[in-house]
């Protein structure tokens, strides 16, 4: 078995494969359906002993680093956050690198505006350290 990271983006990627609104413009009954999706989805992977994990984030938040003895810590800045990119993530352990794309593939149909799959990019990352079979 090996560990894989199905990270979520709001934004990011390759260009999208379909138009779509931010979910904060979505409906009420688009929101649900999505978020049910992602709980079945979550239910289904821990029935089968595959989720280690899973998290959706808020968009609030900030970067932050040392910036020398006695100094407060720095935070923001003039550059893109990942409050404003990852949405989420799974935390996967399975057979296969093959079976982390496909499990990604089936994440990426989640429903959105008008109830159509949102085609969405996902990241599939192996963690460090921990062997896995990634194709060159």
């Amino acid at each position: 078995m090996a560990k894989y990271l199905l990270l979520k983006h709001y934004r990011g990627g390759p260009a999208p494969a379909v138009d779509r609104a931010p979910m904060d413009q979505w409906t009420p009954d688009e929101v649900d359906a999505h978020l049910r999706f992602m709980h079945e989805f979550g239910a289904r992977l821990e029935e089968t002993g595959e989720l280690v994990d899973a998290q959706a984030l808020s968009p609030d938040g900030a970067f932050v680093r040392y910036d020398g003895e006695g100094r407060p810590p720095v935070t923001d800045g003039p550059f893109v956050e990942t409050k404003d990119l990852i949405a989420g993530w799974y935390v996967i352990d399975v057979e296969s690198w093959d079976r982390a794309v496909e499990l990604a593939g089936e994440l990426s149909a989640a429903p959105g505006p008008g109830g159509r799959p949102i085609h969405e990019w996902l990241e599939v990352r192996p963690f460090y350290g921990v062997p896995a079979a990634v194709p060159e």
